[in-house]
C-alpha cells in the first residue's frame, strides 16, 4: 500500500496481527502524519504490542496520491483505518470501540473517569480558537484550561492521568499537548507556563516512552498540518459570494520543505533533576 513505519510484537502466529493505516505526511507523503486520531490510536495499539497481546503493523498512506489499491478498498475514506482479521474498520468511533471490546488487552486501556474526560474533551478546540483568532483572549482560555490539567495531575499525584500506568486518555491528551507546543509556538508565540510543573513534569514522563516517540509526528509536519488548513480557510473565504473586506492572507510554502531534517520538540523548560525529585 505505502510505507511501513513501524512493527512491534512478535510475528509467530500466536497473537493476532492488527494494521493500522494512518495518514502520511504532508511534506514527503512517507513518514507519519499529524493527525491526532492516528496517533492516539498507534499509541494504543503500541502499548498492547510491547504488552505482545498483538503483533501491530503501520502502514502510512500518502493522502495526495493514495495508491491504487488503497482507492480500490476504501475509496474516498481517510484514515486512520484499523485492519483486524480482514475486518476494516473505519469510523474513529467505531475504531476506539473495537480496541476496546475486540483487541485482546484493549479493554485495560479504557477506564472510566469523568473529570479526566471532561478535561481532555475541549482542549483541541480551544487550540484551533487560538490558531484561527489569534488574540490574548483565546490564549488566555488555553492556558486556563492547560493550568486545569496541572492541578488534577498535581492533587492525583500520578504519573498519568490515572494512576502510574497509561490508560485511553493519555494517548487521547499527549498528542494534543504536542499540538499545542509545537503549532501554538510556531502561530502564535503561545507557550506551555513553566509554572505548570506537574504537567510539564507529565509530558517529561511521556517523553520517555517509545509509545509516544515511535508516533510522534515531526514539528515540520504539525506546523505544516495547520499551514494547510490556513491556506484551505483562506480560499473558501476568497470564493465566497461576499468575502470579507480583508481576507487573510495566503500562507506561502517553503519551496524544500521535503529536504528539511525533520526535527522533534521534546525537551521541557524546568529542571529535570527537580523532575525526578517530585516523583
Amino acid at each position: 500500500m505505502s510505507d511501513e513505519i513501524a512493527e512491534n510484537g512478535t510475528t509467530n502466529g500466536d497473537v493476532p496481527e492488527i494494521e493500522l493505516i494512518i495518514k502520511a505526511s504532508t511534506i514527503d507523503g512517507r513518514r507519519k502524519g499529524a493527525c491526532l486520531f492516528c496517533q492516539e490510536y498507534f499509541m494504543d495499539l503500541y502499548l498492547l504490542a510491547e504488552l505482545k497481546t498483538i503483533s501491530l503493523k503501520v502502514t502510512t498512506v500518502d493522502m495526495q496520491k493514495p495508491p491504487p489499491d488503497f482507492r480500490t478498498n476504501f475509496e474516498a475514506t481517510h484514515p486512520p483505518i484499523l485492519i483486524d482479521n480482514g475486518l476494516a474498520i473505519l469510523e474513529n468511533e467505531k475504531i476506539e470501540r473495537h480496541i476496546m471490546k475486540s483487541v485482546p488487552g484493549g479493554h485495560n486501556l479504557f477506564v472510566q473517569d469523568k473529570e479526566v474526560a471532561s478535561l481532555i474533551e475541549n482542549l483541541y478546540s480551544k487550540l484551533k480558537l487560538v490558531l484561527v483568532r489569534k488574540d490574548e483572549q483565546k490564549s488566555a482560555a488555553l492556558r486556563a484550561h492547560l493550568g486545569r490539567i496541572d492541578a488534577l495531575l498535581e492533587r492525583r499525584g500520578t504519573r498519568f492521568l490515572t494512576g502510574d500506568t497509561m490508560c485511553c486518555f493519555d494517548c487521547e491528551l499527549m498528542p494534543r499537548l504536542q499540538h499545542i507546543r509545537v503549532a501554538g509556538k510556531y502561530f502564535v508565540d503561545f507557550e506551555i507556563p513553566t509554572s505548570f510543573r506537574a504537567l510539564w513534569r507529565y509530558m517529561y514522563h511521556m517523553y520517555q516512552l517509545d509509545a509516544f516517540t515511535q508516533s510522534c509526528p515531526a514539528d515540520q509536519d504539525i506546523i505544516n498540518h495547520y499551514k494547510l488548513q490556513q491556506l484551505a480557510a483562506g480560499a473558501a473565504l476568497r470564493s465566497a459570494p461576499r468575502p470579507p473586506a480583508r481576507p487573510p492572507p495566503a500562507l506561502k510554502m517553503k519551496k524544500h520543505e521535503e529536504l528539511e531534517t525533520p526535527t522533534f520538540t521534546t525537551s521541557i523548560p524546568i529542571d529535570v533533576s527537580d523532575v525526578n525529585n517530585a516523583e
